[in-house]
């Protein structure tokens, strides 16, 4: 990529800054102009064409907006709306800086920045440019992208772009069967982390008795079983990420264990007094909601604090019922290549009945529903009767009513510990404290 010919300007009151960004610059640009003051902005654009501003978002209240950096981006586009920002921001004003981008920005990047990310950030901002192609981004899993054309789908993955690159500690939000799991492995897919370990923790299902061992490790004699020395997830997670999935559930024990080991950034194994430092971007999830987790007696704000830097919140199927018929016809094609049924189509019946359904089980509710559809169709077009979403979250749904049938009762939690299970019959049973045969059995007498 050739950036010779472009020039840059650096708008910071940050003396320190502005000398940073020209040092790292010069060798690569045309020419990088600075300037402390903001108000010289106008006359410097009339003086001569820049192909990427860089733009603080404070400068110590000199314009009396509530935030200078929108103040000023507004003031250049006025003047040119072609121009190109780089807005650089602070943690705090994150959602401010994702926010500016409705309002024009290009890009934003986070203090203290990483030199190869805001050198990537101005090459492809000038290469769009010069391409006169505006490409639309999706985040990379595992060699596909994420799917979703709904604007709250958007409003994800811009904030995905914008901290994926960054080591800040992201909190996501969304019901079950979301994808919140997908948005972590993106924005770890799509880090400066990707080529190192990305270690997924369901804290949620760990006990007390598991919870360190399995978090922090341990020492060989530790503890009765512990006949050799184990590596915690946190040293496994080293030098990539840790997705700490429904961290709403652990308790407020566990959670002070967590909140030491998350401040001073090392991690003692169970047996060993040698702490060991570790290097690790963070990402936790839960399907409970804030106001939820701001319940002092359930869970500590300053854990809340640390664990989120940066919030995503992944909205329901039902808020984002453009993206119904998309996901579906990528799994239908999914599901028929796995079951040898090519050519599969589906008729309106059928895309009617899926739009017109509230989906109460998310995208995992869709996706299994047309694995059904198409393992049980008798032709290579699927019609509204082939379409049979899971009797697991009506019955859920009806339960609120508080049903004291006493087979409605034993019916619903043995739908709710298979799923749970994901199926296993073997560990259901465990779990409802019954043989397999007897599990089998009930599972006969209710039809499932």
């Amino acid at each position: 990529m050739q950036l010779k010919n472009a020039n840059i300007l650096v708008i910071d009151d940050d003396v320190d800054v502005l000398t940073a960004i020209r040092l790292l610059l010069k060798s690569q640009v045309n020419e990088v102009v600075t300037e402390k003051n903001p108000n010289n902005i106008i006359s410097l654009l009339s003086e001569k064409k820049f192909e990427v501003i860089i733009l603080d978002m404070n400068f110590n209240g000199l314009v009396n907006t509530g935030n200078e950096g929108i103040y000023w981006l507004n003031k250049i586009k006025e003047i040119d709306q072609e121009a190109d920002i780089i807005l650089i921001t602070a943690y705090g004003d994150i959602d401010l800086a994702i926010r500016s981008l409705k309002e024009g920005a290009s890009d934003f990047l986070l203090k203290p920045w990483k030199n190869e990310k805001l050198i990537l950030s101005v090459k492809e901002i000038i290469e769009k440019k010069r391409s006169g192609r505006e490409k639309k981004w999706k985040p990379q899993v595992e060699g596909s992208k994420i799917l979703g054309e709904s604007d709250a789908m958007k409003e994800v993955f811009v904030k995905i772009k914008k901290v994926a690159p960054t080591d800040a500690n992201v909190l996501i939000l969304g019901e079950n069967g979301t994808g919140k799991d997908l948005i972590a492995k993106a924005i770890h897919e799509n880090s400066l982390r990707k080529d190192n370990p990305f270690v997924k923790v369901d804290v949620g299902a760990l006990t007390s008795s598991l919870f360190e061992s399995e978090l922090f490790g341990y020492k060989k004699g530790a503890f009765t079983d512990a006949r050799e020395d184990r590596e915690g997830r946190f040293q496994a997670a080293n030098g990539g990420t840790l997705f700490l999935d429904e961290i709403g559930n652990i308790s407020l024990q566990q959670q002070a264990r967590l909140l030491t080991v998350l401040q001073n950034r090392e991690v003692t194994p169970l047996g060993s007094t040698q702490a060991v430092p570790l290097d690790i971007r963070l990402i936790c999830a839960t399907n409970l909601n804030l106001a939820s987790l701001a319940n002092e007696e359930n869970f500590r704000k300053d854990l809340i604090y640390r664990i989120n830097t940066v919030e995503i919140t992944v909205p329901p199927l039902r808020e984002r019922e453009s993206d119904i018929l998309l996901l579906a016809n990528h799994f239908v094609e999914i599901y028929a290549e796995k079951y040898l049924k090519p050519g599969f189509k589906v008729d309106e019946s059928f895309k009617k009945k899926l739009t017109q359904y509230h989906f109460p089980g998310n995208v995992r509710e869709l996706q299994y529903a047309l694995e059904r559809s198409v393992i049980m169709a008798d032709q290579d077009i699927l019609h509204a009767q082939d379409l049979v979403f899971s009797p697991i979250e009506k019955y859920q749904a009806g339960n609120d009513k508080k049903d004291t049938n006493l087979e409605a009762v034993e019916r619903s939690t043995i739908l709710k510990v298979i799923e749970k299970n994901k199926g296993n019959i073997s560990r259901s049973a465990k779990e409802l404290g019954i043989t397999r045969t007897a599990l089998y059995r009930r599972m006969n007498k209710y039809g499932l």
